[in-house]
C-alpha cells in the first residue's frame, strides 16, 4: 500500500498500547505497513522477519498476538482472491437491507455514524458560506486527510497512493467556494470515532442527489461484507444505472465512512478506488479481520 518503511519509529498505527509495550506495537504497526506494501511479491515468513529484525518463530509469535491472525493469513486478505472469497461468502444483496430504510442512527456503519445530507441549495452553491476546517492524521491505512463543517465530517481522503498534494487538491475542488482554514484539533474527537471506535462521527455530507442515495446506500453493507455495483443500482430503485452507480461510488467524499470499499464487480474483480487499489485491499483486510477474530481492529 505504501512505500517500505525501514523502521518502526516512524510507524503509529492501531490502537494504542501502554508504554510500556509502545516499542513492540511500532514493530508489528511497521510489520503490518510493511506487508500491505509488498503483499503483490508475496514475502515469506523469514524474509518479514528480517526485516524486522526478528527469527521468524518470534516475529510469528509476536504478529499473531497483536494482528489475531498469521503474516500468511493476513497476506491472503490483501490478494484479489480475496474479493473473490468474500463476494461468494459475504454478499450483501442490499435489497431486504435497504428496503427498510436508514432512518434510525443505529443502522448506519455499526453504531457509530451519523448522516446529515446538506440541502440541494447548498450543494449547488459550492458550499458557498461553508467553512472546513481540514487537518492530516494518521490511520490504519496510511496518512488521512480530513475535512469538516460545523455539523461533521464532509471529507476523508488517503494520501499513501496518490501523494499529499493531490488528495488536498481533489479534496479542495469538491468545495469550491468554502473557507478552508487548517485546524485538526477541532476534528480529532471524529477521527478518533472514524478510525478507534471512540465516541461517534457525524457525517456533513455534501453531494448530488443521485450520489447521495448511492452513498446511503453503501452505509448499509456491514463491516466485513460486500456487494456490486449492479446491487446498489437495484437498491436505489436504477437497475439500469450500474455505470452511473459506479460514478458515484467514485466520487465517495468519505471514504472508509462511506464505505466505498466495499462495493465489488460483479464477476468478483476488485473493482476500481479513488485513492488506489492498495488502500482498498488493506481496508478490505483489515475488515475481515475484525469480522472473523470477533476483534476491534480500529
Amino acid at each position: 500500500m505504501t512505500a517500505a518503511i525501514q523502521t518502526a519509529a516512524d510507524a503509529d498505527r492501531f490502537e494504542r498500547p501502554d508504554s510500556a509495550e509502545r516499542f513492540t506495537y511500532d514493530l508489528m504497526a511497521a510489520a503490518i505497513e510493511l506487508i500491505e506494501a509488498q503483499a503483490g511479491e508475496h514475502p515469506s515468513l523469514e524474509a518479514l522477519a528480517a526485516r524486522m529484525g526478528l527469527s521468524p518463530a518470534h516475529f510469528q509469535k509476536l504478529f499473531t498476538r497483536w494482528v489475531g491472525v498469521s503474516p500468511k493469513r493476513y497476506l491472503q486478505w490483501l490478494t484479489l482472491d480475496h474479493a473473490r472469497a468474500l463476494l461468494r461468502d459475504r454478499h450483501t444483496v442490499l435489497d431486504a437491507t435497504y428496503a427498510t430504510g436508514l432512518s434510525s442512527p443505529g443502522r448506519l456503519h455499526d453504531l457509530f455514524v451519523r448522516w446529515e445530507a446538506m440541502t440541494p441549495g447548498e450543494y449547488a452553491r459550492g458550499a458557498e458560506g461553508l467553512t472546513l476546517r481540514w487537518g492530516w492524521f494518521d490511520s490504519p491505512f496510511g496518512e488521512a486527510l480530513a475535512f469538516g463543517g460545523d455539523r461533521g465530517l464532509t471529507g476523508l481522503a488517503f494520501s499513501a497512493e496518490v501523494g499529499r498534494e493531490a488528495a488536498f487538491a481533489d479534496m479542495a475542488r469538491r468545495w469550491p467556494q468554502a473557507r478552508r482554514v487548517e485546524d485538526p484539533d477541532a476534528l480529532t474527537p471524529w477521527l478518533d470515532a472514524a478510525f478507534r471506535r471512540k465516541g461517534e462521527a457525524p457525517l456533513q455530507v455534501i453531494g448530488a442527489p443521485f450520489q447521495l442515495k448511492v452513498w446511503e446506500a453503501l452505509l448499509a453493507v456491514p463491516t466485513g461484507h460486500v456487494t456490486t455495483y449492479s446491487d446498489l443500482a437495484r437498491a436505489i430503485g436504477n437497475p439500469g444505472a450500474v455505470r452511473a452507480v459506479g460514478t458515484a461510488v467514485g466520487k465517495n467524499p468519505l471514504s472508509w465512512l462511506i464505505p466505498c470499499h466495499r462495493a465489488l464487480r460483479k464477476g468478483g474483480g476488485i473493482g476500481g478506488y479513488h485513492w488506489g487499489l492498495g488502500v482498498k485491499r488493506a481496508m478490505l483486510a483489515w475488515e475481515t479481520v475484525e469480522l472473523e477474530t470477533g476483534r476491534d481492529a480500529a
